[in-house]
């Protein structure tokens, strides 16, 4: 068995593989992370948002979604002053308004966490076809995206959001090969989608 070919690097982004990506995650202010963390890598590398995260965590308060709901403009500036910050005024707002915007659905819901594992009935998905025909987006991430885009959210497209789904365990789009997959596939509740 060997590991999703896009994790193996030896050091950060296979340390994120083997402890984070894909496991079902059922904690709010860690979705929160996830999915900024998603919405800041826009046209950047996923590998360079792994080596900007201790200071995108810094930057935010350790994605503590209610703090940063309050942040002013002098807040804004000083992010962008981190020397080693993503310098996009426009991606650091939308971290701001999208943190109000979770917070609304926490105040319907009860959690972002009962919001995003409703679509899938609270199982992870698996899509067998992705094995031969990866995908960046599917019928459920644009639905999810069209409901977060209606309430607010910026910077969340459905490829955003499908990323959003991989990471936090919604879908498991491990390799087959991958003992992630097996691992994840036996200790939680899944669906099997043909």
């Amino acid at each position: 068995m060997s590991k999703c070919k896009w994790c193996i690097d030896g050091g950060a982004m296979e340390r994120y593989h083997d402890e984070e990506w894909g496991i079902p995650l059922h904690n709010d202010r860690k979705q929160f992370e996830f999915l900024m963390l998603e919405a800041m890598q826009c046209g950047l590398s996923w590998s360079l948002m792994i080596k900007k995260r201790e200071t995108l965590r810094k930057c935010f308060d350790d994605f503590d979604y209610t703090k940063i709901a309050e942040y002013n403009e002098e807040k804004i500036e000083e992010i962008l002053s981190e020397p080693d910050m993503i310098k996009s005024r426009r991606k650091v707002e939308a971290v701001i308004n999208n943190a109000k915007c979770f917070m609304k659905i926490i105040e319907e819901y009860g959690s972002f966490d009962k919001f995003i594992w409703g679509f899938s009935n609270y199982k992870t998905l698996v899509y067998p076809e992705h094995q031969y025909q990866p995908v960046a987006s599917n019928q459920l991430s644009d639905r999810v995206s069209k409901i977060l885009k209606k309430r607010g959210f910026k910077y969340i497209g459905s490829i955003t959001v499908y990323s959003h789904l991989q990471a936090c365990g919604v879908i498991n789009d491990h390799e087959a090969g991958c003992p992630m997959f097996k691992k994840i596939n036996e200790n939680y509740s899944i669906e099997i989608i043909e």
